[in-house]
């Protein structure tokens, strides 16, 4: 028994929101699914009050919508969700660089640089679940210093949207190739002691949803998600969400 090793308590709320988010980013509760909360709460052993209090939660994330006398249902990723949150992930990001910037170290530069190359070895071989890990770490080493725990959560709540709900069981690998690429130009400018160039190349660029829509609209099953929103809620009342 590791008696060093602290002990993290967790309420059982928390319980249940991290199995719903499990299940949801193994792609067992699907976008545009319907949540039965008697079902739900008997197979977890649990009363309604820590469920409902759990899907409260991920409904101020984004992730689920309780709508009265209907029930609870997984949102879908619209291709208006994913414009707005490259929008503000970029915009995050950007600010991140810029405060971040006179923290960063030669050491750290050189541990993202060392994490995107790891990122190109998990691309050929094909684990895309590796490149993700790798990937995040590359960006969270500029994000943790930019000493703002606010914004990093948003930072990783709108990713944990867009990748993680659920994620894909294949990968665009051109776009993953070309990610590389943009990282690389990115440290280049952060070498070059030009932190406003490189927030605005993360912002303009590798955030940018026009640059990176044809990557996005092949990687996500829009029209699928599109089809279960409008069974849900009626394509009359969901058509301006979905364009």
């Amino acid at each position: 028994m590791e008696l060093n090793r602290p002990f993290i308590y967790k309420s059982l709320k928390e319980h249940v929101y991290d199995f719903l988010r499990e299940q949801l980013s193994r792609g067992n509760i699907l976008p545009g699914s319907l949540i039965n909360l008697e079902k739900t709460a008997r197979e977890l052993g649990v009363s309604k009050t820590p469920l409902r209090d759990a899907l409260l939660q991920l409904e101020m994330e984004g992730f689920v919508r309780i709508i009265p006398r209907r029930g609870v249902v997984v949102n879908v990723l619209t291709l208006r969700d994913i414009k707005d949150f490259y929008q503000i992930i970029g915009s995050l990001e950007a600010f991140a660089v810029l405060v971040s910037y006179p923290k960063l170290k030669t050491s750290q530069l050189k541990e993202m640089e060392r994490l995107n190359n790891e990122m190109k070895l998990a691309l050929d071989k094909d684990n895309f679940d590796l490149y993700y890990e790798k990937n995040l770490k590359f960006h969270n080493t500029y994000l943790n210093l930019c000493d703002n725990e606010h914004l990093i959560k948003i930072v990783n709540t709108l990713k944990k949207r867009l990748y993680d709900f659920p994620r894909q069981k294949g990968y665009l690998k051109e776009w993953e190739e070309n990610s590389i690429k943009e990282h690389q130009e990115f440290l280049k400018l952060l070498k070059e002691a030009k932190p406003k160039q490189a927030a605005e190349f993360m912002r303009d660029v590798h955030w940018s949803f026009d640059i990176q829509k044809k990557y996005i609209v092949k990687y996500y099953p829009l029209k699928e998600y599109q089809k279960k929103l409008r069974e849900f809620l009626g394509e009359k009342h969901q058509r301006e969400r979905i364009d």
